[in-house]
């Protein structure tokens, strides 16, 4: 597989493939890794997971570098990202010691259940945010005692190789966690296929997650999707313009509009849309969109040329109110761009962009909002811009959406919940919980007769 800088559009390095018969083998390897895995302690689990969060703290320049080259991304979007992986893997070493089971009262003896680990854990990444989805999945399967498949991107797997790399710099045993480049149709689909592998964790497309998801109930496999959003940013008339409109590009344009959680569609109460609208042009003006190296970057390029002509073709004949700026010649740049809606059946409002394109659209009243934020195959994520107290919960418990941020574009914490609600996922990510989705409850009676 040949791999090619964004921001250049020149090659970057060649990774070999993995093979289905490789792929199978390193499955059976994790397999066989599963029990001695399984029987570490909770405490040497945890200690195991804590110098694993170590050894990536002191390689977050070298990873960010890595991700800055292979997908883009800017060098402070990459620190954060790298350093997303280690607070991940410090929050969920905490867990093997806290994976509590119930004692229930029951006549005739005693009642209790276990969280007993599934066994290998197959995590599919996408190209979006290599490092951080990565560590979702693996961070929690590993805490709960499974071993753990990964399978990167096909174009962006260089962090996930060399984190599993540091993964045994870290003392972390042999097959325990294992990443496999290669093909979704080779290694994806086989870890979807294979019996060994008992749960399937899964972020990107929905079409794709339609497909895994009829695929895993063949063996009544586990599953947790995380896929498309087309998320409102819903603005009323009461909030501080100014913060909204300021805080608006942020929400849609960050990481080249290549997030399912990205605020691309602006509800905008009427009576203060031309005041949003001017305040909302110099905010995407001065959006910079530039080399991703620089440490003034905010955004870089879209992934590939072919996803830069998918995003082009959203903006073809549609009503562009104002544009933002991007560099010119080599790379796959597109500028932020502010589109004019004039109904809520325009393309560009109802389909996942994937790039740095927002839709604006007024409202009249707080029950337009709510229909027009709802009236979508998603829901992943959102905000609500009020200075009302009342509204903003009305409105939050309204709204069709797994995650929802009020006066902010706040969309993941690793100690909160994360996914979504209708086609844009299954199951939750992240937070107190996790550990549950990578577990089964064991419940054991014994008699006293």
């Amino acid at each position: 597989m040949q791999l090619i800088n964004p921001a250049t559009g020149t090659a970057l390095r060649t990774v070999e493939p993995t093979s289905l018969a490789e792929t199978d083998a390193a499955i059976e390897r994790s397999r066989g890794a599963f029990d001695g895995w399984r029987r570490v302690s909770p405490g040497d689990r945890a200690r195991l997971l804590r110098r694993f969060a170590a050894v990536v703290d002191a390689h977050i320049e070298e990873l960010a570098a890595l991700e800055v080259a292979n997908s883009g991304h800017t060098i402070g979007n990459a620190r954060w990202e790298a350093g997303n992986v280690r607070d991940v893997l410090d929050f969920f070493a905490g867990a093997p010691e806290r994976l509590h089971g119930k004692q229930i009262p029951v006549p005739g003896g005693v009642d209790i259940t276990f969280h007993e680990p599934l066994g290998v854990v197959g995590v599919i990444v996408p190209w979006n945010f290599p490092m951080p989805i990565a560590g979702w999945g693996f961070g929690p399967a590993l805490a709960a005692g499974n071993t753990v498949v990964l399978k990167p991107a096909e174009v962006t797997p260089l962090t996930a190789m060399r984190l599993a790399e540091l993964a045994l710099d870290a003392g972390l045993p042999e097959y325990v966690f294992t990443v496999l480049p290669g093909k979704g149709s080779v290694v994806g689909q086989r870890l979807v296929t294979h019996p060994a592998v008992r749960k399937v964790c899964f972020t990107g497309s929905t079409e794709v997650g339609k497909q895994i998801m009829a695929g895993c109930a063949d063996q009544v496999k586990r599953v947790t999707l995380e896929l498309g959003g087309k998320s409102a940013n819903i603005v009323f008339a009461d909030a501080d313009l100014d913060k909204a409109a300021a805080a608006a590009p942020g929400g849609v344009f960050d990481n080249a509009g290549q997030d399912c959680c990205a605020r691309s569609r602006i509800l905008v109460e009427a009576s203060a849309y031309e005041k949003f609208m001017a305040l909302l042009e110099p905010a995407v003006a001065a959006y910079r969109c530039e080399d991703p190296k620089l440490e003034t970057a905010q955004m870089g390029p879209l992934i590939t040329a072919a996803q830069r002509d998918v995003v082009a073709g959203y903006v073809d004949g549609a009503h562009v109110a104002f544009r933002g700026s991007c560099p010119a010649g080599e790379g796959f740049w597109f500028a932020p761009t502010v589109l004019a809606t004039e109904s809520a059946d325009e393309r560009h409002w109802r389909e996942e962009i994937f790039g740095p394109v927002v839709s604006v659209l007024p409202f009249r009243d707080e029950d337009e909002a709510i229909r027009l934020a709802n009236d979508t195959e998603y829901g992943l994520s959102g905000s609500v811009w009020t200075r009302d107290v009342g509204r903003a919960l009305r409105v939050a418990r309204a709204v069709e959406t797994g995650t929802l941020s009020v006066n902010s574009h706040s969309s993941v914490r690793y100690w909160t919940p994360f996914g979504g609600m209708k086609q844009s996922g299954l199951g939750r990510e992240l937070g107190p919980d996790a550990l549950h989705a990578f577990t089964d409850v064991k419940n054991v009676f014994l008699s006293s007769d």
